[in-house]
């Protein structure tokens, strides 16, 4: 993917993932928020699941998607919380070959603004593996809303400044 010019948008392929022992595709509402968000931007849904809160399954849908040459970016919602089935981080942790801290300090600063000291109890948190970008966030629709329109729309558009995620895709896999 060569991005010669930075004022022109271009789409990126990126998938969904639900994480959840409960949701089905017929009441993934947050599932749901996210792919009309990222399709309403312009974005391609290259894939959609939903796994159960169990650190190997997700941790193996995260390799498979990041092996994926189809797939840019992957969206995790939900598994950030702090129960004993709150484990997307750890699954995450499993695979990820560079980590992005800045993405989960980011998300709650801006979940703070809404939610106070409670955003406190979210592990939301993003890395790379294989060239792929994954972002984990909590599974409420509000969550899934803020994630996306507060950070995720802005570094998935080329034409954001000073930079942003998608004009280093290319480069990712460097050594």
């Amino acid at each position: 993917m060569g991005h010669a010019n930075k004022d022109t948008f271009v789409a990126v392929s990126i998938a969904v993932l639900t994480v959840s022992d409960s949701r089905t595709t017929a009441d993934d509402k947050s599932g749901d928020i996210l792919v009309d968000r990222l399709e309403g931007a312009g974005h391609t849904l290259a894939a959609r699941d939903i796994v159960i809160d169990d650190a190997d399954v997700i941790a193996g849908k995260f390799r498979e998607w990041a092996n994926d040459p189809k797939i840019e970016f992957i969206i995790a919602t939900g598994g950030t919380g702090l129960t004993g089935r709150d484990v997307t981080p750890e699954a995450l942790a499993q695979v990820v070959e560079k980590d992005i801290p800045g993405f989960g300090e980011l998300f709650r600063m801006l979940s703070y603004q809404k939610i106070k000291t409670s955003t406190i109890q979210s592990r939301a948190c993003a890395g790379v593996v294989n060239g792929t970008y994954i972002f984990a966030v909590p599974g409420s629709p509000g969550a899934c809303k803020d994630a996306w329109d507060d950070i995720l729309v802005h570094q998935l558009d080329i034409r954001y400044r000073p930079c942003n995620f998608v004009e280093m895709l290319p480069r990712l896999k460097e050594k």
